[in-house]
């Protein structure tokens, strides 16, 4: 009861809000107003107030919330194990239980330790004809057919 009331007078207001504003010659904000102050009234006629309301100061829907919350709790464990054991998607313990193939290289996931503190080797150049590095050859062949 005390919930309707508050509700219809916060309509009331939201309304004679919208008034105002609409005298000011700000249409557009009154009727975005007015579209607010109506939400709790059709809340209210519709019963969401009424369900919210017995839903609140129900020790049933309470214990039915903490019920909701245990099971979501055990699911994010178990999830939680399931990963740390290394269970993997469901697709790939299905692909190991048929025995198919692994889609990640097995050298993929291990650790690059030890590789980051040295700098990593590069290959000398090999020397072509007329000195020039891999680079320049197909510049070369270009200045060539050109005749430069």
């Amino acid at each position: 009861m005390i919930a309707e009331t508050v509700c219809s007078a916060v309509s009331a207001a939201g309304l004679g809000i919208a008034v105002v504003t609409a005298y000011r010659k700000r249409f557009l904000s009154a009727a975005r107003i007015a579209a607010y102050a109506l939400v709790p009234v059709g809340l209210v006629m519709t019963g969401v107030v009424g369900w919210l309301a017995d839903t609140a100061f129900s020790p049933t829907a309470w214990a039915g919330f903490g019920v909701l919350g245990v099971a979501w709790l055990l699911f994010m464990t178990t999830r939680a194990v399931e990963r740390r054991r290394g269970g993997g998607t469901r697709a790939e313990r299905r692909a190991a239980e048929r025995g198919g193939s692994d889609p990640v290289a097995p050298t993929a996931s291990a650790p690059s330790l030890g590789q980051g503190s040295r700098p990593a080797a590069r290959p000398a150049p090999s020397p072509r004809a007329g000195g020039s590095g891999d680079d320049f050859s197909d510049i070369e062949a270009i200045l060539k057919k050109h005749g430069i």
